[in-house]
């Protein structure tokens, strides 16, 4: 491949990409999807690869068979993704995240015990459900609980994007970054669990020192207690089932994991499917309200009347699409720029010049700047040569190393719009040396236990 960084080409390509990420930045003050102009520089940035292609008396299909290959990547995640949110909408629609934050409510715990309550929650719940996700169920919690206490929304905030950053970080289903590693075979299934120790150090010491600011005051107890829908508790056996068959395609099979988790995905389209059946067939009963609830009716139904039917396509159709297109756009404007030959040069510049171990711990530092889907993508196009422990640090810091700024992650920014006032990018900043400290402690204690890995 020739090196196109010189050309007038390049150059365009490399300023439609800038531009696409500044109006990525400043999308709250735009009012423009993130996903629109990354699109736009990606359909761009391709045109112009096929134009410099050829200029380079390349063949004419080789900058469409470039292309077809990074779509197969995209095609594998959004499949993968598509099905893990739909059943996070579906849990959702069931309740299951208002139950434990009603029982969260319920209980006459001081506000330093929810601290701690919620980060460990963030860190256990991440590496099942997305970063994002876990941030934004838990943050509601902390927002329902402080109330305009800022001296322990502020705190717990910060403490939920470090946690759930940090939990996302040892699996594959934690976060975008971590996901991209395991499907491109670069960290099998299992190997992510060498990073619990120093993910646990990441949260662990921050926290420890975060929650001397929280007050151990207790918030007023909420009445009232929220029930599941019938069938919750299935639909998560089977979210479990559904990764379970996700991990088992790739590893015994070698399919990908998307075809594992379309699969669940259709199990669960036949249980809602059973479900509304049952509905039916028990309202057509006329039942009669008596002391244990809708005579006629299965045992713990009564809770669901009323509400409208669990229907899949409403579900799908909540998804975040203009998440999953932004990711769409950031994969064919970081692989249209390797295909000019910035992505070779960066590697050298990193890898070559710094060496692995202090090119991935700025890539972490890089990722709080930077949205770290598309730098990690970017060292995933780079391919550099270096030991399987490199590997996996690369995977810990782009994980763990966007919780240094609170734009740093999707965790951070999904906050900053839920907090408004209460939690913001100059609170979270005033602790930004904290959780460098648990960086910091997270890289040490990984080159620690896990740097003879691949030697």
């Amino acid at each position: 491949m020739p090196d196109l960084t010189a050309t007038g080409l390049g150059a365009a390509a490399l300023a439609c990409f800038v531009f696409a990420y500044l109006a990525v930045v400043l999308e709250e003050r735009l009012r423009l999807a993130k996903s629109k102009p990354v699109m736009l520089a990606g359909g761009l940035i391709w045109a112009l690869v096929a134009v410099a292609y050829r200029r380079a008396g390349l063949p004419a299909q080789a900058a469409g068979e470039a292309f077809r290959h990074v779509l197969l990547d995209y095609a594998e995640l959004l499949l993968f993704l598509l099905a893990a949110m739909t059943y996070i909408n579906v849990l959702e629609e069931c309740q299951v995240f208002a139950a434990l934050q009603g029982w969260l409510n319920r209980r006459r715990f001081s506000l330093r015990a929810v601290f701690w309550l919620t980060g460990f929650l963030a860190f256990v719940i991440s590496p099942l459900a997305d970063n994002l996700t876990t941030a934004l169920l838990l943050g509601t919690v902390v927002m329902a609980v402080g109330k305009d206490e800022r001296r322990f929304v502020t705190p717990a905030c910060v403490n939920l994007v470090v946690a759930a950053n940090a939990g996302g970080a040892f699996s594959p289903f934690g976060d975008i970054t971590t996901l991209m590693v395991w499907q491109q075979g670069k960290v099998e299934f299992g190997e992510f669990f060498h990073l619990v120790l120093p993910a646990l150090a990441n949260w662990l010491l921050p926290a420890l020192i975060i929650s001397l600011a929280v007050p151990a005051t207790r918030p007023r107890p909420q009445a009232g207690k929220v029930m599941m829908r019938r069938g919750a508790r299935r639909i998560m056996l089977l979210f479990l089932l559904t990764i379970v068959t996700a991990v088992s395609f790739q590893n015994l099979l070698g399919l990908p994991a998307a075809v594992g988790m379309m699969l669940g995905l259709s199990w669960l389209g036949l249980f809602v499917y059973y479900l509304r059946m049952r509905e039916r067939r028990f309202d057509g009963l006329q039942p009669v309200l008596g002391e244990e609830g809708l005579e006629g009716r299965p045992a713990g139904a009564a809770h669901d009347r009323g509400r409208a039917p669990l229907e899949l396509r409403r579900q799908v159709a909540r998804v975040e699409w203009d998440t999953l297109l932004f990711f769409y756009g950031v994969m064919l404007c970081v692989a249209g720029l390797g295909q000019f030959g910035y992505l070779a040069a960066l590697s050298r510049t990193l890898y070559l010049h710094l060496g692995p171990t202090a090119a991935n711990v700025m890539v972490g530092i890089l990722s709080s700047v930077v949205d770290n889907i598309p730098v990690m993508f970017a060292v995933l196009t780079m391919n550099p040569v270096m030991a399987h422990s490199q590997w996996l640090l690369v995977t810990l810091t782009a994980g763990v190393g966007g919780s240094l700024l609170a734009i740093g992650s999707a965790a951070g920014v999904g906050l900053l719009g839920l907090g408004r006032g209460r939690y913001t990018f100059a609170s979270h900043l005033r602790w930004t040396p904290v959780v460098a400290l648990g960086y910091a402690a997270s890289v040490y204690l990984h080159l620690l236990v896990n740097s003879a890995l691949g030697q």
